[in-house]
């Protein structure tokens, strides 16, 4: 076996039939396998960088990954609440260990779930514990699968990925260097790891919310749902960014929570045709097939009343739709997703501002450390109103935003609610405003035409992250006073996407075990 560098240009690295003849006539082998890719677009020849093993006599490993499988301990058991990443992932490392894992999910299971997102687009209808945040697999089933993360300190993201691949996943995300799996794919690959659990001992229980918590003294013994009661050797508690039932029910037992800084903004979408001539440099030709759909990243430091924030985009869908994400009825909430092969026209992203303890302490006498969540609520509320009451958006070109005039027209849209013209610069908090403008127009010296009118923002883009930790002991995981009690993912402010989540499963499913079940 032999490793090689190699960069080469776009049209032979990404295409399949090309790369084997190259690797044919350059090393005299049809056998090889690819360890990392990506594209560079900044020269005047778009290339690939490729890292490979290259195989002579020796075979080729085989990708097949299975995760170990124990015999489960009687009576010895985890309860997990929530069945996003971290949710499941928690689960499947229960059972790798011997111990069994029990998930309440309060939404429904993945086919369930369509129905109730259909009731979002077609009726307005925000059904509380199943939407594209609640229900199985999390906020992450109905999006766009990124899988990047910056979190390889916290555990081993390569697992995580041929785990993701064996229950089908496309095997490209073991290489590619911005890893996405599709909108489209996601739910089946869900389905396959509850089916794993569910066939390995494990129990899942859908529709199932908690509603208070079982306590005595300072340790958690188990949850109330509306269901029924659940006790175990421990809780994990993986219950999203949006939970915020939760927070109110700890708060309410006198478990410590606390506020902490998010962020809050808008959706900017553009056609993916724009996106596709600046990174690509097409001059108004199409997109070769071979390509993917050009994605970027934007972030820059904007001034208000002498303070310094930065403005930055998140969440970058290209080939993608914007999507409803609202968990009440009464609130306006979008998020970004795209389909495996990022086909649509549309390329979006969530532009976001940091929110900080001075932009929430006039919340903070009356709501306490629910102050920063309050202001949360307050903006996905007035966006509703904007909107009509309804889940259509408001939504204003960039240009016209930046020169404060409401838009006479607006363009097509992915948003299938649809979206209505709205000034952004009354609706908008005004710091928020004012930084967006400067933001966009710094962004429009990087992306030819980012500032024009042929960019449309949706709002309110808001659950980059929730405004409440649960705090927990850095060694142990545990809560800080609530024994048995593991605080985990995104909900619990440890985690940001669908790698570090699942990492944050495994590993508070590690501590929870070792200290409580073996």
């Amino acid at each position: 076996m032999k490793q090689v560098s190699i960069r080469i240009p776009a049209e032979i690295g990404l295409q399949s039939e090309l790369l084997d003849k190259y690797i044919a006539n350059n090393y005299f082998t049809t056998q090889y396998e690819i360890l990392k890719r990506s594209v560079d677009a900044r020269g005047k020849i778009i290339q690939t960088e490729l890292i490979i093993n290259l195989y002579f006599k020796e075979q080729i490993p085989s990708l097949n990954f299975a995760y170990p499988i124990s015999a489960l301990a009687p009576q010895k058991r985890i309860i997990i609440i929530g069945s996003g990443p971290a949710g499941l992932f928690a689960a499947l490392h229960c059972i790798s260990l011997g111990i069994k894992p029990i998930i309440l999910e309060r939404g429904n299971n993945v086919q369930g779930r369509r129905r109730d997102l259909a009731n979002i687009n077609r009726f307005n209808i925000v059904n509380p514990d199943s939407n594209y945040c609640f229900g199985e697999g999390g906020a992450g089933t109905y999006s766009d699968g990124k899988l990047y993360t910056r979190s390889t300190k916290r555990g081993d993201v390569e697992s995580i990925l041929r785990i993701l691949v064996e229950h089908g996943a496309t095997p490209e995300i073991l290489f590619d260097a911005h890893p996405h799996i599709g909108t489209n794919k996601l739910p089946k690959v869900v389905e396959s790891i509850r089916n794993k659990i569910l066939q390995s001992g494990g129990e899942i229980h859908f529709n199932t919310l908690v509603t208070g918590l079982i306590l005595k003294g300072v340790t958690l013994k188990g949850v109330i749902t509306t269901a029924d009661e659940y006790q175990g050797d421990a809780v994990i508690m993986a219950t999203g960014h949006s939970a915020r039932d939760i927070y109110e029910i700890l708060n309410k037992a006198d478990v410590e929570i606390q506020a902490k800084p998010f962020a809050m903004g808008v959706r900017v979408e553009h056609p993916q045709q724009l996106i596709d001539d600046n990174l690509y440099r097409l001059r108004g030709h199409s997109r070769p097939d071979y390509l993917p759909a050009a994605a970027y990243k934007l972030v820059t430091q904007t001034h208000h009343n002498n303070q310094a924030r930065g403005v930055y985009s998140f969440c970058m869908c290209p080939g993608g739709f914007i999507v409803a994400a609202a968990t009440q009825q009464n609130e306006l909430v979008v998020n970004g997703m795209s389909p495996s092969r990022r086909d649509s026209k549309y390329a979006n992203s969530g532009y976001v501002v940091a929110i900080e303890p001075t932009d929430w302490e006039h919340h903070t006498a009356e709501y306490g450390v629910f102050a920063g969540l309050k202001l949360q609520s307050e903006f996905e509320q007035t966006m509703w109103r904007s909107s009509g009451e309804t889940q259509t958006a408001s939504a204003q070109k960039i240009g016209d935003f930046i020169q404060g005039k409401l838009s006479e027209s607006l363009p097509s849209t992915s948003y299938i609610p649809g979206i209505v013209s709205r000034n952004f610069n009354e609706i908008l908090p005004a710091g928020m405003a004012d930084r967006f403008k400067a933001g966009f127009k710094e962004f429009g010296k990087k992306i030819d035409g980012f500032d024009s009118n042929q960019g449309i923002m949706v709002g309110a883009e808001s659950r980059t992250s929730s405004p409440i930790r649960i705090p927990r002991q850095n060694d142990t995981f545990e809560h800080i006073r609530i024994q048995r009690l593991y605080p985990c993912g995104e909900g619990a402010g440890y985690a940001g996407g669908i790698v570090s989540a699942a990492i944050d499963g495994v590993n508070c499913a590690e501590k929870a075990v070792f200290k409580y079940c073996i």
